[in-house]
């Protein structure tokens, strides 16, 4: 499902005011879990995780610090749900054996990078994954769950949406008070600009946080190829506006855009919409990394994929949070 607009309007709604108290309570729940001591499972657990539901650049967050964690000659192993997927685990990702049906299209992407494991049980995926010689865990998603003990924990935001309106689920997108929520947390990254992240900013920096700052960089061998061309732009992630604005700020001309809810399972139906719209209005159609995880090892997913172009995006952190993170890094790792 898509979350709700007014979710992301600064100033409550009617809606949002009536949902609050619902909101309120169910964010109470959630910081008692908050509380609760985890486990520890003899390495360090690092928690990437975000203050909101939906997506925010959790899955760049990971690939990067597995990435800067592998060139520090360290062993990294990731720890998902894999959401999206069959697979209850524990079970390691292999993107050759697993479709994203199995096992979720954001592990997928990582085990790209890292050693990656599905597991609901936060504990038993951890422990499954640390007798694979790992020295480090990075848990994608999880920053509320109290399972395991976490070294650090990095919350993520999206600049051009922060905490929206800040209430609780249902009533808007946090998972919890974020006051609460930052105590827990040594770090807060912000991914891109905009008032809203700034505004989130102020409260990491208040709450004594570590404010990371970041953006997410597109593959410049696919903007070359994209640049100027008119498309049909279609996403199924956390926020398909991000990719859409993405695209115009880069130079491409979407057209048409079709946003689609997070994690989208595509249906013959919609495949042959997509197809037939770019076909009709003489467009090239462009999607997401994670949404061509999601549709390659299906006849229908392949047809659409064969036919569009994938923008991939890494994320890129300023000089001056490199530094803040290698120095948090060195401090549980050594």
């Amino acid at each position: 499902m898509h979350a709700p607009d007014f979710w992301w309007r600064r100033e409550p709604s009617t809606a949002a005011r009536l949902l609050a108290p619902l909101g309120a309570a169910l964010g109470a729940v959630t910081l008692a879990r908050l509380k609760a001591p985890g486990s520890e499972v003899g390495i360090p657990v690092i928690c990437i995780g975000n203050p909101t539901v939906g997506g925010a650049g959790k899955t760049p967050t990971v690939i990067h610090l597995a990435r800067r964690l592998i060139a520090a000659k360290h062993r990294p192993c990731v720890l998902t749900r894999g959401y999206g997927g069959r697979e209850r685990g524990p079970v390691q990702v292999d993107p050759l054996l697993h479709q994203a049906s199995d096992v979720g299209d954001e592990p997928l992407l990582i085990a790209r990078v890292a050693p990656t494991y599905v597991a609901r049980d936060r504990l038993a995926g951890a422990l499954f994954a640390a007798q694979d010689g790992a020295d480090v865990l990075v848990m994608d998603d999880g920053f509320q769950n109290p399972a395991l003990a976490k070294a650090l924990s990095i919350l993520v935001v999206d600049a051009g949406v922060g905490v929206g309106n800040g209430l609780c689920v249902p009533a808007g997108p946090l998972r919890a008070p974020l006051g609460p929520q930052l105590e827990h947390a040594q770090a807060l990254l912000v991914v891109g600009e905009g008032p809203p992240g700034e505004r989130v900013a102020r409260d990491g920096y208040g709450a004594g946080v570590v404010v990371l700052r970041g953006r997410l960089a597109p593959d410049a061998q696919a903007v070359a190829r994209l640049f100027g061309r008119r498309v049909l732009a279609y996403a199924g992630i956390g926020r398909p506006a991000k990719f859409f604005e993405t695209l115009r700020a880069l130079g491409v001309l979407p057209i048409l855009t079709r946003p689609f809810p997070d994690h989208h399972v595509y249906t013959m139906a919609e495949v042959a919409g997509l197809l037939a719209e770019a076909r009709s209005h003489d467009l090239t159609l462009v999607t997401t990394e994670k949404d061509a995880v999601r549709l390659a090892g299906t006849e229908v997913g392949e047809k659409l994929l064969d036919a569009s172009e994938v923008l991939p995006v890494r994320l890129a952190l300023e000089p001056q949070s490199v530094k803040a993170l290698d120095h948090m890094l060195s401090g549980i790792l050594g």
